[in-house]
C-alpha cells in the first residue's frame, strides 16, 4: 500500500505500461483515473484495475490538446480533490507508422506535418499535462510526475527519428522540471524503457523469436513487460524514492550497455 490515500492521474491508459501502471497504482492502494483516447480500451483498464480492491476510473481524452488536458486535469480536481502523481505513459511508436505512414522515418524522408504529429503526441502532451497539474501540486506543497520516454531518447537510431527528437525532449523536460520545481516539494523522473511487448511494437517484436536477433536486441534475450516498466513507475512516485529527482530509469534488460 505504497500510494495509499494518494490520487493518481495515468495518461496512456488504454494499454501498454499506462494499463499496467493503473492497475499497479490501484492495488498499492491509490485512488487511479486512466485517460486515453479510446474509450473502450480505456474501459478495460478500468475493469482490470478493478479487479482486486482497487478504486479505479476512467475519462477520455486526447492530450495533445491543450484544452483537452485542462479539461481533464480540471475534472480530477472536482471529482477527487487534488492529484499527487501524474503517470505520463501517452505516446505513440513504431506501430504509428501502420496508421500514420511515413512518421516513423529517417529526417530526409519524414514530411513536416508527421513531424510535428509525432512531437505532438510525444512530447507537446507532456509539457501540457505537467502544465496543467503544477499549480494544484505547488499549492498542495508537493507531488511527483513520471514520465515514460525511452532509451531512443538516450540513443541514435537510423529511422523513427521524430519519435526520438521528442523522446530526448521529453528526458530532458524531466530534469529541467525537477531543478524548477524541487522547491515546491515536487519531484519529476522518468522511466526510459528498451524494447517493450506492447502494441506500440507489435508489428516488430517477433525479431526476438530469432535467437540471434533476440541477443543482439538485449543481453537478456527477451522484451520487457508492461508490468516491468509500471514497477519502475511505481517506485519513482512513491515516498520510496524520495530522494529521486531528476532521475532516468533505464529499463531495458541491458540493451543500452552495449552502446
Amino acid at each position: 500500500m505504497r500510494l495509499e490515500g494518494k490520487v493518481a492521474l495515468i495518461t496512456g491508459a488504454g494499454t501498454g505500461v499506462g494499463r499496467s501502471c493503473m492497475k499497479i497504482f490501484a492495488d498499492e492502494g491509490a485512488v487511479v483515473i486512466g485517460a486515453g483516447r479510446t474509450q473502450a480500451t480505456l474501459d478495460e483498464s478500468v475493469a482490470n484495475a478493478r479487479s482486486g480492491s482497487g478504486k479505479a476510473f476512467g475519462m477520455a481524452a486526447d492530450i495533445s490538446s491543450e484544452d483537452a488536458c485542462a479539461k481533464l486535469v480540471a475534472e480530477t480536481i472536482a471529482q477527487h480533490g487534488r492529484i499527487d502523481i501524474l503517470v505520463h505513459a501517452a505516446g505513440v511508436g513504431y506501430s504509428w507508422m501502420e496508421k500514420s505512414p511515413n512518421s516513423m522515418n529517417d529526417v530526409a524522408t519524414t514530411p513536416f506535418d508527421k513531424w510535428r504529429e509525432v512531437i505532438g503526441i510525444n512530447l507537446d502532451g507532456y509539457f501540457l499535462m505537467s502544465r496543467a497539474v503544477l499549480p494544484g501540486m505547488i499549492a498542495a506543497g508537493g507531488g511527483a510526475i513520471v514520465a515514460v520516454t525511452s532509451i531512443s531518447g538516450l540513443l541514435g537510431l537510423p529511422v523513427a527519428h521524430a519519435y526520438c527528437a521528442a523522446k530526448a525532449g521529453a528526458i530532458n523536460l524531466t530534469r529541467a522540471m525537477c531543478v524548477a520545481y524541487a522547491k515546491d516539494g515536487i519531484r519529476v523522473n522518468c522511466i526510459a524503457p528498451g524494447f517493450i511487448d506492447t502494441p506500440m511494437v507489435a508489428s516488430v517484436i517477433s525479431a526476438f523469436d530469432d535467437p540471434v536477433v533476440a541477443d543482439q536486441l538485449s543481453p537478456m534475450r527477451r522484451p520487457g513487460s508492461p508490468d516491468e516498466m509500471a514497477k519502475g513507475c511505481l517506485y519513482l512516485a512513491s515516498d520510496d524514492a524520495s530522494y529521486c529527482n531528476g532521475s532516468v530509469l533505464v529499463i531495458d534488460g541491458g540493451s543500452s550497455a552495449r552502446q
